[in-house]
């Protein structure tokens, strides 16, 4: 049974996250504040924390930013949950490492669907496959690391999959909603433009590589060969 960290000050919508989650099968808990929340996940170590930006204390990055920095609780998946629906905070959630982010007022049943999702992706396991490589950028997948140029550069779990998903599919296009459903999990009906946000930050840290990230206007992104004439 997965257990899930519910950290949002508006009780009412917590304890409905709440009733939800556990009917879907998750243990839950919750906590109305930052500090709280991270008491709580010390305490009993989360898979999921859907954490809201706006808290009374620590804001939600500041937890995030906590968690991350913490060696037992750098893993966990965080899911943003906020009123903010500006491209600049999603930027932000995920620069400090979210890993999704789904915007208020939201559907009940599409976080499940989120949360089941991301849940069954984390833990399908990797076999040992050698490292993907391609001119500056080398992806291990069997040890979820990933190098720009010689240099160990820091992704997310939804970036790591992402940069995957791409370089093992080098120079076709993948579109938005393929991308939401091999890479999120998700059904293509739902909204695609956390998918340009990811691209965008995931496009930053290539650096000086950043231009083997294509973007095909209207159809969407694909990885191509620096060696390709």
């Amino acid at each position: 049974m997965s257990h899930v960290l519910i950290v949002d000050d508006e009780r009412d919508l917590a304890e409905l996250i709440d009733f939800n989650l556990r009917g879907a099968g998750f243990s839950t808990r919750l906590a109305f504040t930052g500090e709280a929340a991270l008491a709580a996940a010390r305490e009993q170590s989360p898979d999921v924390v859907l954490l809201d930006l706006m808290l009374p204390d620590l804001s939600g990055i500041e937890v995030c930013r906590h968690l991350r920095a913490n060696s037992q609780l750098r893993d966990v998946l965080i899911v943003m949950l906020t009123a903010k629906s500006e491209e600049a905070d999603r930027i932000r959630g995920f620069e400090v490492g979210a890993d999704d982010y789904v915007v208020k007022p939201f559907s009940v049943r599409e976080l499940v669907l989120r949360l089941k999702a991301i849940l069954r992706r984390s833990a399908t396991p990797k076999e040992s496959v050698p490292p993907l490589a391609l001119g500056p950028l080398r992806l291990d997948v069997t040890a979820h690391r990933f190098y720009v140029e010689g240099q160990e550069t820091s992704l997310t779990a939804l970036e790591f999959r992402l940069m995957e998903h791409l370089m093992a599919r080098l120079g076709r296009v993948q579109s938005r909603e393929q991308l939401l459903e091999e890479v999120w999990g998700l059904s293509s009906s739902l909204e695609t433009r956390t998918i340009d946000t990811h691209v965008m930050r995931l496009r930053d840290k290539l650096g000086n590589a950043r231009a083997l990230l294509e973007t095909v206007r209207g159809v969407g992104y694909r990885i191509v060969d620096p060696t390709a004439g």
